[in-house]
């Protein structure tokens, strides 16, 4: 299907950016690497009268470190945070989730920025940024604000960005020297995950001093399983299948062609002690 017709914009800085989507309000949709938007506007399932196209604006785009946390701009490709030595050494969850996410062509195209701010529960990153407790950089008209991770993601498909508001950067605190692993179930290769789990690990000798770990697609947003988070501190890896069997708790996954809500409860419990475990070199 042909999308309906629209107005291309492509600023060149950020407050062009802004004062496009003010101008533009309801009527526009922001574009990023389009792996999210494109089908949406081909099945004509929404009909913006403009397109603003970020892909142009040097800014939004990179990697850095600040210290205590590093810094992946909005616009950044897939591709480029999975080469990344420095997320690798201080956020190694978020490397391990990008590599299970879609596939080569869509790592290259899609951005991370882009990703997040599609708010899809069943996505691959929500769970491993609320994991590691980013927090996202917000720009609009009234200038710039800083949302956590716990308060970014509101519903299905649904974040606090206003809709005169672009999500510039993602700061993610570093876990130098954590333990981390994305376990992912699917049905085929690169298909959205039915469940997966998302978990990082500061071991301590034979124990974990600390442990985080996030849900993916068991609900309308990204979930922390904080009971078993709480249950593991200070815990031996013996204590890891009873801490896991509480990952579920407090979940309300969807029940779809894939599976039941009972049966992504099981998966939650079953995966959550197998990527602990992992992250923990067990």
């Amino acid at each position: 299907m042909i999308p309906a017709q629209f107005d291309y914009l492509a600023p060149t800085s950020l407050e062009e950016a802004v004062a496009a989507l003010s101008e533009h309000g309801d009527d526009a949709k922001i574009l990023a690497g389009g792996q999210s938007l494109l089908p949406v506007l081909r099945m004509r399932l929404n009909a913006p009268e403009v397109v603003i196209d970020l892909g142009r604006i040097p800014s939004l785009r990179g990697i850095r470190d600040e210290g205590d946390a590093i810094v992946i701009g909005a616009m950044t490709p897939h591709y480029e945070v999975d080469a990344s030595e420095l997320v690798a050494s201080h956020a190694a969850l978020i490397s391990a989730a990008v590599k299970h996410l879609a596939d080569v062509q869509v790592r290259h195209r899609g951005t991370f920025g882009g990703a997040l701010a599609h708010a899809d529960p069943a996505g691959d990153l929500g769970a491993p940024v609320l994991a590691l407790d980013g927090q996202f950089v917000i720009t609009g008209p009234g200038g710039t604000r800083t949302v956590p991770a716990s308060e970014f993601f509101v519903g299905l498909f649904e974040t606090a960005i206003q809709d005169d508001e672009i999500l510039t950067e993602v700061r993610i605190p570093k876990h130098t020297g954590w333990g981390a692993h994305y376990e992912k179930f699917v049905r085929i290769a690169h298909q959205w995950p039915i469940v997966a789990v998302a978990a990082t690990v500061q071991a301590d000798g034979g124990s974990i001093a600390a442990a985080k770990i996030g849900l993916t697609n068991m609900g309308s947003t990204p979930l922390r399983a904080s009971a078993t988070e709480a249950a593991l501190a200070g815990a031996g890896l013996d204590a890891v299948p009873a801490a896991a069997a509480h990952a579920s708790d407090g979940t309300s996954p969807p029940s779809d062609l894939n599976g039941d809500a009972e049966y992504r409860q099981h998966l939650a419990r079953v995966l959550t002690r197998r990527a602990v475990l992992a992250a923990a070199g067990a």
